[in-house]
């Protein structure tokens, strides 16, 4: 059986004392190992990142650039290839897997950028011959933890961008479906980078623990849940590093009286039920606003969802496919049958979904659950599975103040005709990521991705212009060169422009 390995200083290295196993989630069944890093291992990807640094720091920043170029055309010759892996490993319909793809794509080609994007700012005469600027410094040696729903995108919101800033990287990407992310990164040695300057630890906690008290590792980018956000944040800031901490969502639509009901419903189904709900921009509530929007939305949803297709990742035909794990799997059918319990209606029902050939997977249909209240437990915490539950409301005031209580501020979304009541919303919403008619309000690569409250630890947001914040410091300097023969008196005040 394949055993997938780490990426150390240009080499693939196995330890062979721990591993876990990686399903394809469609079967059940075990495809391969993933070695697990020891704290010595980690310690070696670091140190070789550490020797690569001194040159890359100094290598020009159009350099590095070229090398992301090089690397998009990669990306996008071996396409195919990285979207089959993913499909193997998470169940990811080939198509999502590839839109995936194209999504950290474009934050290649952002950092492509680089010459630009590190320009800095100067000022001549800032005083008599002195002339001032800034410059953009790179950190030094920086690590990334990333989840096992984005195995492709999420990894690529970090390293393409610390590269260019002139950092080198340590990632640590999920353990459940390592082996997309682990040939991106041989891609990139492809492409021209100098071996040692981007590194992948396969691991768990113990590698994760590694990166956050090394000295050595100087910020963490993280994305994942909120209990595991907040204690990389905790203990990264502890030992004295930057850390940015993605964590987790609650994403609610609005639905307004006077929304075009079937788009919102077609625009539901993609953001709800697209790669199993395994999304942290996926939209797991819908706030309908009136019982007459509600049982609109309830009746047309309900008709959609006949027509979803769950299976196989090697087949477009189908609309997403199976969870992650069979643990993943119960838990999603745990919070189903806890809104049940509570008083709620299951309308649709995904809990016992037919998968012709591949009844072993980890499936969990579609599901539509109406007259869902705030107090119960699938309400309240993230359910990650293709799970869509309705929350009814008489006014579009009750349903923001809905929204501005939860703990989580990731993304959410209005569906309306009414310009004045979009711009109040988007205005007033206490969420970090918004959309007007628009589900998924994922920022593109130039922008920067980033909800409020316990959906972020951390300053700044991930990828886009913040990413270059995150990556680098600035420096400031000031300089005069006296004109010959003049000599000027000493003087005690704080200088000040006369």
């Amino acid at each position: 059986m394949n055993t997938i390995g780490h990426l150390i200083n240009g080499e693939v290295v196995i330890e062979g004392n721990r591993g876990q196993d990686v399903f394809n989630p469609a079967t059940g069944e075990v495809t391969k190992t993933v070695d697990l890093a020891s704290k010595r291992t980690v310690e070696d990807a670091i140190a070789a990142a550490q020797a690569a640094f001194p040159a890359w720091r100094d290598t020009p920043p159009i350099k590095r650039a070229r090398v992301m170029f090089r690397f998009k055309e990669l990306l996008e010759e071996h396409a195919e290839k990285i979207a089959a892996l993913i499909g193997e490993e998470h169940g990811k319909i080939s198509h999502d897997a590839l839109g995936e793809l194209q999504r950290g794509i474009e934050n290649v080609e952002y950092a492509c950028g680089a010459p630009e994007l590190l320009k800095g700012e100067h000022s001549r005469n800032v005083g008599p011959n002195i002339d001032s600027w800034s410059e953009f410094q790179p950190l030094g040696v920086v690590a990334g933890i990333t989840p096992f729903n984005f195995p492709a995108m999420v990894p690529l919101w970090m390293f393409p961008m610390a590269l260019v800033c002139g950092n080198c990287f340590v990632l640590k990407p999920s353990e459940r479906d390592p082996s997309s992310t682990l040939y991106i990164a041989q891609l990139l040695l492809e492409a021209g980078l100098p071996s040692g300057v981007m590194n992948v630890v396969n691991g768990d906690k113990e590698a994760v623990d590694t990166l956050l008290h090394d000295g050595r590792i100087q910020a963490v980018s993280f994305v994942g849940s909120t209990p595991i956000a907040e204690y990389i944040y905790s203990t990264a800031t502890a030992n004295g590093k930057r850390c940015q901490a993605l964590g987790g969502a609650k994403n609610h639509a609005i639905v307004m009286p006077d929304a075009d009901m079937d788009n919102a419903v077609n625009q539901l189904l993609g953001a709800a039920f697209g790669s199993s709900g395994e999304r942290c921009m996926a939209l797991s509530v819908a706030v309908a606003v009136g019982d007459a929007a509600a049982d609109a939305l309830i009746g047309k949803m309900s008709e959609a969802m006949a027509g979803l297709k769950v299976g196989a990742y090697t087949d477009n035909r189908n609309d997403f496919g199976p969870v992650i794990t069979r643990a993943h799997q119960e838990k999603v059918v745990g919070y189903i049958n806890s809104a049940e319990e509570q008083g709620a209606e299951v309308v649709v029902d995904g809990r016992n979904p037919q998968v012709d050939g591949y009844e072993s997977g980890f499936f969990v249909g579609g599901t539509l659950i109406d007259n869902v209240t705030p107090d119960m437990l699938s309400y309240r915490e993230e359910i990650f599975g293709p799970v869509l539950q309705v929350v009814r409301v008489q006014t579009m005031q009750q349903a923001m103040e809905l929204i501005n209580a939860h703990e989580y501020g990731n993304g959410t979304c209005i569906f309306t005709r009414d310009g004045e009541a979009a711009r109040y919303f988007s205005d007033h919403i206490q969420v970090g990521m918004v959309g007007i008619n628009v589900p998924l309000p994922v920022p593109v690569a130039y922008h920067s991705f980033g909800g409020w409250k316990r959906s972020l630890f951390g300053d700044l947001h991930a990828y886009g212009p913040d990413a270059v914040r995150f990556y680098t410091r600035r420096k400031t300097i000031t300089q005069r060169w006296p004109s010959a023969g003049v000599r000027e008196g000493v003087e005690f005040s704080m200088p000040t422009m006369k």
